[in-house]
């Protein structure tokens, strides 16, 4: 004969559908997230909405002005004009005769361009009227450090022959008769290294300024 038995009942009342037992250290298991971890967004990641961050990306360097200061460009080229005209008229008075014979010395004319041209370009920058001021700036110089050098020759010579003639009185008093002899030894040969010296202190003008 068969008997019915009750299913057997939890004890103390407690609820079969609870949670069991907590783990070790008393703190209750955390419940898993349903639909997996959501990724964390890194450094830089793009906000909501599509707003702009400006920590994602570094700011822009400072744009580099560069040098242009054409009346200090004008200022130091005439200083460094005169002192090479006065060096290469030394220079052309240094290898003359006592008798008054010039030798010329043409390739101080190219290094007096450059010389010109780099000081004007250092000090003005990149201003583009600068190398037309570098042509001019190293014609007057060349032509200059000649007159200065005939006016030193000229000098010496009078000296050596009993006279007194100071280059100051050549320049103020006989600049014409300076200028006359400067013209009738004027060539292709003289040409042609101005048009070299012009030539220079317009490039070497352009290059400096640029650095």
């Amino acid at each position: 004969m068969s008997a019915n038995y009750p299913p057997p009942q939890p004890q103390g009342g407690q609820n079969p559908y609870a949670a069991g037992p907590p783990q070790q250290g008393g703190y209750p298991q955390q419940p898993q997230a349903p639909y997996g971890q959501q990724p964390q967004q890194g450094w830089g990641a793009p906000q909501p909405g599509g707003a702009f961050n400006p920590g994602a990306y570094p700011p822009p360097a400072p744009a580099v002005r560069g040098r242009d200061n054409v009346g200090l460009g004008i200022i130091v080229g005439i200083a460094a004009a005169l002192a090479a005209a006065l060096a290469y008229g030394g220079i052309l008075r240094a290898l003359s005769d006592d008798d008054g014979t010039t030798h010329e010395f043409r390739l101080m004319a190219i290094a007096v361009g450059a010389i010109v041209g780099l000081a004007v370009g250092k000090a003005g920058g990149r201003n583009p009227a600068l190398p037309v001021v570098g042509i001019v700036l190293a014609l007057f110089a060349v032509v200059f450090g000649e007159l200065f050098g005939g006016a030193l020759v000229i000098s010496h010579y009078v000296s050596s022959q009993g006279g007194s003639l100071s280059v100051g009185d050549i320049f103020l008093h006989h600049f014409g008769d300076l200028l006359d002899s400067w013209k009738h030894d004027f060539g292709f040969l003289r040409f042609l290294y101005l048009a070299v010296a012009g030539a220079i202190g317009f490039g070497v003008t352009r290059s400096a300024g640029q650095r």
